[in-house]
């Protein structure tokens, strides 16, 4: 736990996850709880200021969310952010009605006084709207400070009790002059330091592990991924060797994976790796499946099996393994929380979910406060290579939801050299890491084609690259065409049974990433 923090109290805005981003950019920790949060656990995050975010309801609404009264009088500066505005006048006396004019997207904001929210800002500034409501009249004790064309309210506050309010959105890139806003409520009304760096975590989080584990032994699962290998590399800093990492080969891993990643994380960092191939068994149980979430739920339970195997292995051979790694991120935390108030749930736990009971392992999670792109700056501080820091996010039930319908041995090895052929010329682009993710997907689709002077019925293969922040809403990457036309020449020519390749321009919404 960090000396000091800003807590975000979500009213089930779609930028709460934003503000903590916003917040943590300035090297000053951040929380998202939700708005039902107890005060009492609001203050185990010692914070220096909380921040209400927008939200999709009005005040008056039957069902609206709410927050405890007492966090206004906890001396704390407090920030209301669009319905955190509207629920601040609502609470303390103030009057919120339906704005004759909704505002949506860009605003001139006029700033009228000398507002410590506003320090050293224009007078006028772009900033971006997002609300059908409005204060009609301010709470005892507030003042406004600044407004637009349409709204009389663009700001509040009542700087004796260190309360402050905007209507529009400082976190969106669409507000130009967002970033110094936060700043001046961060530095100048909260007074916090910015202290959060990449190596004060790194030694909190080594020093914490020793802690907990004590003298005693650790288990990971592992993917090979960016986030299982950061919490394995922090966690095996801890405790060494005392660390078992295990990888299962599920039978449904890309090209030459199963070596690869083995290479990566045993040669490249150290670590104390069990190897396990269990493709046969998995692919077994796949066999004859075609609905996508069976797919997923065999998978997942195979490795339950495997992994429940592999850990009694460990514990007889090694002694009692209390503890297991898992790389969880603040994401999934925010999105797994069931009282998370009334933000809905995106997705389901990404990580080792449904162990046996008999087990009884506890949880390190030692990466449950960050977020993605943080989780890469701490693998580079740890020294780890770029390969697998850049490495692009690849779905726990592997290819197995990238062949649409049944998974055989020959639907993957068509899938791999085509996923191959995507990811090198991806690279060879010098796209890759500029990408959220780009792959191929096998479908069902048979189609005729003409390859010299013979013809062909063969399949069809679609390419799929996106960009995204944190894979809860996605756009289309438009690929150059000469990427894609070679893209598709090679697959063509060198994938004996795929004969056509399409593009997705599907964003998320209202699509998925993944095609299952």
């Amino acid at each position: 736990m960090e000396a000091q923090s800003i807590v975000v109290l979500d009213f089930g805005a779609q930028y709460s996850q934003l503000i903590a981003r916003r917040v943590r950019e300035q090297k000053v920790f951040s929380v998202v709880l939700p708005c039902t949060a107890s005060v009492d656990e609001i203050r185990s995050y010692a914070p220096v200021g909380i921040v209400l975010s927008g939200g999709p309801s009005s005040v008056y609404d039957e069902d609206a969310p709410t927050a405890d009264d007492r966090i206004f009088t906890l001396g704390l500066p407090v920030l209301g952010i669009c319905y955190g505005l509207q629920l601040m006048a609502h609470k303390l006396g103030g009057k919120v009605r339906a704005a004759e004019k909704r505002e949506y997207g860009h605003a001139m904001v006029e700033v009228l006084n000398g507002s410590r929210l506003f320090q050293e800002l224009p007078a006028e500034m772009s900033v971006w709207m997002s609300h059908g409501d409005e204060a009609l009249e301010l709470p005892p004790g507030f003042k406004l400070v600044a407004r637009t064309q349409n709204a009389a309210v663009a700001a509040i506050e009542d700087p004796k009790r260190n309360l402050y309010a905007v209507q529009f959105h400082p976190e969106v890139h669409h507000t130009r002059q967002g970033t110094e806003i936060l700043k001046n409520f961060i530095f100048g009304i909260c007074h916090a330091r910015p202290e959060w760096t990449n190596q004060h975590f790194i030694n909190e989080t080594v020093a914490s592990v020793r802690r907990t584990v004590g003298q005693g032994r650790a288990i990971c699962a592992l993917s090979g991924g960016v986030d299982s290998s950061v919490a394995a590399t922090l966690v095996h800093r801890a405790i060494g060797d005392r660390l078992t990492c295990v990888f299962v080969n599920n039978g449904v891993l890309r090209k030459n994976e199963f070596e690869k990643v083995q290479q990566n994380l045993r040669d490249k960092l150290g670590l104390h790796l069990l190897a396990v191939d269990a493709s046969d068994r998995f692919l077994a149980k796949l066999e004859g499946i075609t609905d996508p979430e069976r797919k997923r739920k065999l998978i997942g339970n195979e490795f339950v099996a495997v992994f429940d195997e592999e850990a009694h292995r460990i514990a007889q051979e090694q002694g009692h393994v209390e503890w297991l790694v898992q790389g969880t991120l603040y994401p999934d935390v925010i999105e797994s929380r069931s009282v998370r108030g009334p933000s809905q749930t995106i997705k389901s736990h990404h990580n080792v979910g449904g162990l046996p009971e008999e087990m009884k392992l506890k949880l390190i999670e030692p990466l449950k406060d960050l977020f993605k792109d943080e989780v890469r700056r701490i693998g580079r501080d740890l020294g780890m290579p770029e390969e697998i820091l850049q490495r692009q996010p690849f779905p726990g039930p592997g290819l197995a939801v990238r062949i649409l319908g049944e998974v055989t041995r020959e639907r993957l090895e068509l899938l791999r050299q085509a996923d191959d052929i995507v990811v090198g010329e991806i690279k060879r682009a010098g796209l890759y890491a500029k990408i959220w993710q780009s792959f191929a997907v096998l479908l069902p689709v048979m189609s005729v084609g003409v390859m010299g002077d013979a013809r062909t019925y063969a399949y069809t293969c679609a390419i799929r690259a996106v960009h995204s922040e944190d894979g809860m809403t996605a756009d289309v990457v438009e690929l150059p065409w000469e990427v894609l036309k070679r893209i598709s020449t090679r697959i063509v020519n060198e994938v004996k049974g795929i004969n056509r390749v399409v593009y997705d321009t599907t964003s998320k919404p209202p699509g998925t990433i993944e095609w299952e």
